[in-house]
């Protein structure tokens, strides 16, 4: 069980970084809640494995200082009608 959830966590690492993707879009893809992709990113990857870790943390730390950024668009997008 322990090394299928350490398996899961990298996975998950290695689409985001290939993709570029949100939490979101990450859970969506592997069809599991966005809670246990955030915990599965920043608690059990940071031990399993290190370097990928701070890849993932980049991205996350990305997406969170653009995420205010991308609501405006959205609601934005509602209230035009595109």
């Amino acid at each position: 069980m322990r090394d299928d959830l350490e398996q899961r966590a990298q996975e998950l690492a290695v689409y985001m970084i290939e993709n570029r993707t949100t939490i979101r879009a990450a859970a969506k893809k592997f069809g599991i809640s966005k809670s246990t992709v955030h915990k599965d990113l920043s608690e059990r990857l940071e031990n399993v494995n290190r370097p990928l870790y701070q890849q993932v943390k980049e991205i996350l730390d990305c997406n969170k200082a653009e995420r205010h950024i991308r609501g405006g668009m959205a609601t934005r997008k509602k209230y035009k009608g595109i």
